[in-house]
């Protein structure tokens, strides 16, 4: 046991006089977990001491009183109150006042429980870094981790706000964060994808595929294969279909490639087609009529008829294109 702690005793304190770390990194802690800890600590005590700091507080009347600072232990102080325990025991941290030691213990106790969500563990890397000028090298020295773990961490801080707060309420994965963040300089895109992710539940692997394509596609653009004319076309069949439609041209004609994620995005994307043609040879003479009426209009939110995809399947799903398919 390190000499940083008082005597290397355990002391037993009131729980009132603890107050909470307020460095803490964690803002949500799980409700239900917190009243099976306290159902345990209950029946069996606390197991592992809590560690805090002391500091001795001189009135102007005379007197004194003494506080305590938790560094770590925020779920077992929290538990412990549950279960109505009127004394904590704790290690004391003598002979410092710490912040970058708090935050630091803070961290590194909820990442040994894989307690932090991944927009927590990045704040907490940032604070790390801007509070106490820590480097990435430094930061992955003191919790265990390598440099690239810290900066792919700190990296999803560059999102939009909505995008963090998805990915804070578990509506996203961290992993669906790296093919949006490759999106970063492109910001409709980005939205764009993100808005797909969330409506399509799209796997991380077809999130990163649609990704790459973006980036494709910003080097054929910059190439100036199309000219306007064909990108403009390139829109309406995206926006006739309801999904992505990229052209590609090559000496001789070309090929349209259309993205679908599932088999039943596959069947809708054919009925459409089909209804398409049959409503063209009904009435040819209405032609305009009928693209008129197939067109979204900007004027009313677009409507998904497509299937959720079967995210578990997916995973070992490829994403099909379909290639030198005329229209």
């Amino acid at each position: 046991m390190s000499s940083n702690y008082v005597n290397d005793a355990i002391f037993w304190i009131e729980i009132e006089k603890v107050a909470p770390n307020p460095y803490q990194p964690r803002r949500e802690f799980d409700q239900d977990a917190l009243k099976s800890l306290s159902e345990s600590i209950r029946m069996y005590g606390v197991l592992q001491p809590l560690v805090v700091t002391r500091k001795e507080v001189f009135h102007d009347g005379g007197g004194m009183t003494v506080e305590y600072e938790l560094v770590s232990g925020e779920r077992r102080l929290r538990a412990s109150k549950l279960a109505g325990l009127a004394q904590v025991p704790a290690l004391i941290r003598s002979g410092e006042d710490d912040s970058q030691l708090k935050l630091e213990m803070a961290i590194i106790e909820n990442l040994q429980r894989e307690d932090l969500n991944p927009v927590d563990r990045a704040r907490s890397f940032e604070r790390l870094a801007k509070e106490f000028g820590l480097k990435q090298a430094q930061i992955a020295e003191k919790v265990g981790k390598s440099r690239e773990y810290v900066s792919n961490s700190m990296r999803i801080l560059a999102l939009p706000d909505d995008m963090i707060t998805a990915l804070e309420e578990g509506k996203i994965s961290e992993g669906h964060t790296r093919p949006l963040l490759m999106l970063t300089d492109r910001p409709e895109e980005q939205i764009v994808l993100f808005k797909e992710i969330m409506s399509k539940k799209l796997t991380v692997r077809e999130a990163e595929s649609l990704s790459r394509r973006v980036a494709t596609e910003r080097i054929r653009n910059k190439g100036k294969y199309l000219d306007p004319a064909m990108i403009e076309m390139e829109k309406n069949f995206t926006e006739s279909l309801g999904t992505r439609v990229r052209i590609e041209k090559t000496k001789e004609g070309g090929t349209v490639t259309i993205d679908f994620f599932s088999p039943d995005d596959l069947r809708t994307l054919l009925e459409k087609l089909n209804a398409q043609r049959s409503a063209a040879t009904a009435s040819p003479a209405s032609s305009s009529e009928v693209s008129a009426q197939e067109t979204p209009s900007t004027d009313t939110a677009p409507i998904d008829d497509r299937a959720p995809a079967d995210t578990a399947k997916e995973e070992n799903e490829e994403i099909y294109s379909l290639k030198n398919f005329s229209l």
